[in-house]
């Protein structure tokens, strides 16, 4: 069985108000996030094995939709792309306030491309 981390991009957090709330209506990452959820990553999905432990995968669909932004915005780097989910208000929207490091980031984005 495939485990991933929990990822509900439309939860509210008790403190500060709901993270949809820091960006403008048809922000940039709303345009990546909803064409991500049309996307069939299943190839990306199936890449995935059963675990025997540790902590579970990032959503996939949160994986490409941190990459993709940050090639629209002109940051290709996963460390840069790792600072920006703590940093930049629309990463930390599109990541649902999760922070992969950056060797996760690139391992997805290698996962992304075959």
């Amino acid at each position: 069985m495939k485990r991933f981390k929990d990822y509900s991009p439309d939860q509210q957090l008790p403190l500060p108000p709901d993270l949809n709330d820091w960006l403008e209506e048809g922000h940039l990452a709303y345009f990546v996030r909803d064409v991500v959820g049309e996307l069939d990553l299943s190839q990306i999905y199936d890449d995935y094995h059963s675990p025997r432990g540790g902590q579970p995968a990032y959503q996939p669909q949160m994986m490409v939709s941190l990459l993709l932004h940050g090639y629209c915005v002109g940051m290709a780097s996963s460390r840069k792309i790792e600072r920006a989910t703590y940093e930049q208000v629309p990463f930390r929207v599109l990541a649902a306030n999760q922070h992969p490091d950056h060797d996760t980031i690139c391992t997805s984005r290698r996962r992304s491309v075959r």
